[in-house]
């Protein structure tokens, strides 16, 4: 059983989350806190293997709540859970000792696997924002190409349309790209429909040839 302690400060979002943690018979969730102060003091008295804590929080906001966390209860881990995608804001956060971090449009299949990840000792990064770290970093590397030999532009496709284009040419149906994704099928469909119609491939075919000039798959 992993014991979790929520920290949002708004009840009507750890309500829901709390109810939906509840489906799933290896998580409890053990207290609940509207900021960071309040964390502190329930850790005292609350035992817990996972603070699954926003970032924005009065009174003691995340960026002072995580370095306080990691040096009065070191066996305790982390998890942000924000809508800020900033990587500045991912980077401030690990640097404090967080564990995990995690966006609020994620589903509940990844942040419990989330949970559980940071729960056995180690780290996660959700895949909207490492996959548009990585995009970044791809696009800004010498002679990484931006135009297929097709001649259309890639640069407008966003990281998670790259990642779902480059499933696509490993073969991957929708529905095994919704489940690797962490993601409902109908989101794959809309990728896949936002893909054709900014690259203007006519078909799959298109697709890969596309994949293999962007570098995504050899």
């Amino acid at each position: 059983m992993i014991r979790i302690l929520l920290a949002d400060d708004h009840t009507i979002l750890r309500d829901g989350i709390r109810a939906l943690l509840s489906a799933d018979a290896d998580l409890e969730v053990v207290g609940e806190a509207s900021n960071g102060a309040e964390v502190l003091s329930l850790l005292e008295t609350t035992p817990a293997d996972v603070v699954l804590m926003d970032v924005q929080m009065p009174v003691l906001d995340g960026f002072a709540t995580v370095p306080e966390v990691r040096q009065r209860f070191p066996e305790v881990r982390v998890l942000v859970l924000t809508m800020l995608d900033h990587e500045n804001y991912v980077t401030r956060m690990f640097e404090a000792g967080a564990s995990g971090y995690v966006l609020k449009n994620a589903t509940i299949n990844e942040i419990t696997h989330a949970i559980r990840t940071v729960a056995a000792g180690n780290s996660f990064l959700c895949t909207e924002i490492g996959m548009s770290m990585l995009y970044k970093a791809v696009a800004h590397a010498p002679g990484t190409p931006l135009i297929s030999t097709d001649g259309v532009a890639t640069a407008d496709l966003t990281a998670r349309e790259l990642e779902v284009l480059k499933l696509i040419a490993e073969g991957l149906t929708n529905g095994e790209i919704s489940d690797k994704l962490f993601t409902s099928k109908r989101t794959i469909e809309t990728h896949r429909q936002n893909i054709i119609a900014k690259t203007q491939a006519k078909n799959t075919a298109a697709l890969i040839k596309l994949a293999v000039s962007r570098g995504l798959i050899s």
